[in-house]
């Protein structure tokens, strides 16, 4: 992934899975998914300037559209379709370093693509201002 874009919005991850202790919160965790799910799907069919729209102002505030849809071009065009994705885990929290205070839920596929097999997807929704659960954070490791 390009550094630039890979900035705020899509390290704002990897940072807090080390770093935050695990919570539980069902319901949010449940909330969070479809959301995230039909987010993913934007991504692999390539829609990365509706992914950008329909991400957390947090999100947007991070990475420019451009340099979004540039950033996804360059990270997911080498790993080729996605073949297989599967839940790993999902993470409720309330604080995450570098971020606002409020709701997230850290979620992590386990995902192969037609050219590296074994990835983890993570997938950071948050609870917006309108109540709409919108993803702010996207990692590929």
């Amino acid at each position: 992934m390009t550094r630039i874009a890979a900035g705020a919005a899509l390290l704002l991850c990897l940072s807090c899975i080390a770093a935050c202790a695990p919570h539980s919160n069902q319901e949010a965790e449940n909330a969070a998914a479809e959301p995230a799910r039909a987010w993913l799907t934007l991504i692999d069919e390539g829609r990365y300037a509706e992914s950008w729209d329909d991400a957390a102002p947090y999100f947007q505030n991070a990475v420019a559209r451009e340099e979004w849809e540039k950033s996804l071009k360059a990270v997911r065009t080498p790993l080729g379709k996605a073949e297989s994705r599967k839940l790993k885990s999902a993470s409720y929290r309330t604080t995450l370093p570098g971020a606002p205070d409020g709701e997230y839920v850290i979620i992590q596929y386990s995902t192969s693509f037609e050219k590296k097999k074994s990835a983890i997807e993570t997938v950071t929704p948050m609870l917006c201002k309108d109540g709409k659960w919108r993803v702010s954070g996207y990692y590929i490791k």
